[in-house]
């Protein structure tokens, strides 16, 4: 089904915010008003209201009585808890996918891959970002369990701009690339233990590039 016009909107306001609230700009705390919202990027309430769902969903803001969406704090702990979520539910699926991909999908994954590293080459960012998800899609399917892929997409969608903020350089993008031939390499030779050990050493150089850019932020608006 195509996207609507009011899609396209809420999405590219959601995202526009997502970014502003995980690089400082929005303060944590502070209110998202949905009637300054829709004077600022020219719409109607309709797709901030949808936009504020996204935010909401993906835990970068609350919806407090009487108060509205507030801009929920970042802490190291909080992203540590949730890349460590990931990871483990992640690494499950991996090691099920090792076992149990047909011999297409193992295809469709070194393909995956294959592509992944033509785009990290270029530096070519936002369309890293979109095939590292269609890579991790592969192995979530991959495991066959469409429990573990719900619990999958749950978490996916609150880390999704992190994930989206950690792959902005080129050397995150290489480093990423070469931890998912490890992953690849554990899943064709269908080694459920390494593939294990591949993911979740991924999803913690993830976190730590993410914690860094917090880190960096910090000490930035100590000094200011």
């Amino acid at each position: 089904m195509p996207e609507t016009s009011r899609d396209v909107h809420s999405t590219a306001i959601a995202s526009t915010l997502e970014s502003e609230i995980i690089a400082g700009e929005i303060a944590a705390g502070a209110r998202l008003d949905e009637q300054s919202l829709t004077r600022r990027f020219g719409v109607s309430r309709t797709p901030v209201r949808e936009a504020l769902h996204m935010i909401v969903a993906r835990s970068l803001a609350e919806r407090v009585p009487y108060r509205g969406v507030i801009v929920a704090a970042i802490t190291p702990e909080r992203i540590e808890q949730m890349f460590e979520a990931m990871a483990e539910i992640e690494a499950l699926c991996g090691r099920l996918a090792s076992e149990r991909m047909t011999m297409g999908e193992r295809a469709a994954l070194e393909d995956d891959h294959r592509r992944l590293g033509d785009v990290a080459a270029r530096g070519a960012a936002a369309a890293y970002e979109q095939g590292n998800t269609v890579f991790h899609d592969r192995i979530h399917d991959g495991a066959h369990n469409a429990d573990l892929a719900e619990a999958s997409a749950t978490l996916r969608l609150k880390l999704a701009p992190f994930r989206k903020s950690q792959l902005a350089s080129a050397d995150r993008m290489r480093r990423s690339n070469e931890e998912h031939a490890a992953i690849v390499s554990a899943i064709l030779d269908r080694d459920p233990a390494e593939t294990e050990r591949a993911l979740r050493r991924h999803f913690f150089s993830a976190a730590q590039e993410v914690l860094l850019g917090l880190r960096r932020r910090s000490s930035s608006e100590d000094l200011q």
